[in-house]
């Protein structure tokens, strides 16, 4: 878990779980990614379905 921490977020898991703003701005960052995701994936089922 450290690893995948340190290179997705730049910071280590000890540091995530004792730093409340450490630990906000790594889940505002989650919270983006997982959004602009979404997004990208409704953009993209209409075009899968069209394609089958």
């Amino acid at each position: 878990m450290e690893k995948a921490m340190q290179s997705s977020h730049g910071v280590g898991y000890e540091t995530y779980m004792t730093k409340h703003d450490v630990r906000m701005e790594v889940e505002m960052r989650r919270e983006e990614d997982y959004k602009k995701e979404q997004q990208l994936l409704q953009e993209l089922d209409p075009q899968l379905h069209n394609k089958l």
